[in-house]
């Protein structure tokens, strides 16, 4: 499976961005990442293959929304209201795992990432 994120950017504090990720073959649960300057990767949310059922980080809940087109193998992570602690590497990622795994270590595959500014 290779998967491909888009959308990443520069926004001011309060703006919004859409990030894609297209996979290639199969569907699976998936997932978001994100990882900034000095800090460890951590989960932002993801979606369950089966049923669609979506989980999401304390600090991102109520902002950020994802979705999914499983015609095109397309996912989305839609980010409102941004801050600047929300700067980081956006990774998207792919689980055969039941559910939605909120451990990086049960993501099998991985994007190259996309860069999010969110300017002060």
């Amino acid at each position: 499976v290779q998967l491909r994120e888009s959308g990443g950017g520069l926004v001011q504090t309060g703006g919004s961005l859409r990030l894609s990720c297209v996979a290639s073959g199969r569907t699976y649960s998936m997932g978001w990442f994100r990882q900034a300057p000095g800090k460890e990767r951590e989960f932002v949310g993801g979606i369950a293959e089966i049923g669609g059922r979506t989980e999401y980080s304390d600090s991102v809940t109520g902002r950020f929304t994802i979705s999914r087109d499983t015609a095109i193998y397309t996912l989305y992570l839609q980010m409102n209201n941004l801050k600047p602690e929300d700067t980081a590497v956006y990774y998207c990622a792919a689980t055969p795992r039941v559910g939605v795994p909120r451990s990086e270590n049960a993501y099998h595959y991985w994007g190259q990432g996309t860069q999010v500014t969110v300017s002060s």
